[in-house]
């Protein structure tokens, strides 16, 4: 099998599954009891609270473990929401998020809130002019990712947050930094983010598993979830200790020769844009800045036929993100592109494991494709 859908969900090492099958059978005590068993578990899990955090760039009393990355942008909307609700019902988002922020935005619409979704260009690009020109004295949060899943564009996050301070706003700012963390370098400060959203299994955890960075300019959070008082109070329930271990033990084999690792990624990125390039009727989308995301369109080819047949073949490629769920892309909507490219989108997304054999095979696929089907589109 080649896989090459790693910006929805990367596979398990064996050392990350080894990690969690000792705390499953071995550390497996409640975190809030009391005699030696519970009191391990407690210490695993705030030892690997800090491997995160320290990975993230945060205090770890700043870290709070969710169960996913689109809970963690969940609960930083309604945060931002809450705080700010006596200043004003003004959000500022963008209309290539993720659904896991378009979403709520849209549920808070139905309780009389305003929403401006900023609109990307063709290349699927928004500026930090655009949020400094949404701005409004009512404006409570501005949420913008930090890497789109489907087109590998980078958002100018530190530039947005240098236009917030210049206006004087009091709006948060949040990022679903699920598709850069460990991709990218960066810390909440010196994107000047004051909610960062992550996730576990972009980067080898299981699922089940992700995070929430919450800044000092969150005061009193309410907790997401009320009961026992786990997460500092934040988020009660009994910890998932085995998917925070893995998570941990994850982030630590992403750090293990990380720049090498990026730099692994960008030149396999850039060789398959390279061979992608030789194929008649592909068109590249958006900007491909992020070091793993290969967006691309063979024009006038429905992309679900491309992903099922070579899926037969045993080539893993996407036709955007996962969460989709074979419905049209939002994204590329929001871009403008027309129906031919839109309709004949794919992404490959690749891995610090990833090979130029493997690209070479997706290729070679992709060609067969073209060359046994008429356009559809």
């Amino acid at each position: 099998m080649v896989y090459l859908d790693h910006a929805a969900t990367t596979p398990v090492p064996k050392a990350v599954a080894d990690v969690m099958y000792r705390v499953l059978t071995e550390t497996f005590g409640n975190p809030s009891s009391q005699y030696p068993l519970g009191r391990d578990a407690a210490a695993l899990v705030e030892r690997s609270r800090r491997t995160v955090a320290e990975a993230l760039g945060c205090a770890p009393e700043r870290f709070v473990f969710t169960s996913c990355g689109s809970e963690a942008d969940n609960w930083a909307i309604s945060l931002a929401a809450r705080q700010g609700r006596h200043i004003g019902r003004h959000i500022i988002t963008t209309a290539v998020e993720h659904s896991a922020v378009l979403e709520p935005c849209r549920l808070l619409e139905q309780d009389g809130w305003s929403v401006t979704y900023l609109k990307p260009d063709r290349l699927g690009r928004v500026t930090a002019e655009q949020v400094a020109d949404a701005l409004r004295e009512d404006t409570v949060l501005v949420s913008m990712m930090l890497v789109n899943s489907e087109t590998g564009n980078v958002y100018p996050i530190r530039a947005a947050a240098d236009a917030l301070r210049a206006r004087g706003s009091k709006a948060l700012l949040h990022t679903d930094a699920v598709q850069g963390f460990l991709k990218l370098p960066f810390t909440p400060d010196e994107l000047g983010a004051d909610l960062v959203s992550v996730s576990g299994h972009k980067i080898g955890a299981p699922k089940g598993i992700g995070g929430l960075y919450v800044g000092p300019r969150c005061r009193a959070p309410r907790p997401l979830i009320a009961g026992g008082g786990q997460e500092m109070g934040l988020r009660s329930g009994t910890e998932a200790t085995a998917q925070i271990a893995g998570f941990a033990k994850a982030v630590e084999l992403r750090l293990e020769d990380r720049a090498e690792k990026e730099r692994h990624m960008r030149q396999i990125r850039d060789y398959a844009f390279e061979q992608l390039a030789a194929i008649d009727g592909v068109v590249p989308l958006g900007t491909h800045e992020a070091p793993h995301i290969i967006a691309f369109s063979l024009v006038g080819y429905p992309s679900a036929n491309a992903v099922n047949e070579l899926g037969a073949q045993g080539v893993c490629v996407s036709a955007g993100s996962a969460c989709h769920k074979g419905k049209p892309s939002h994204v590329y909507a929001a871009m403008g592109l027309d129906k031919r490219t839109a309709g004949g989108a794919l992404r490959i997304s690749i891995g610090p494991d990833t090979t130029q054999s493997d690209i070479d095979a997706a290729v070679a696929a992709l060609r067969a494709h073209r060359d046994t089907r008429f356009p559809m589109l």
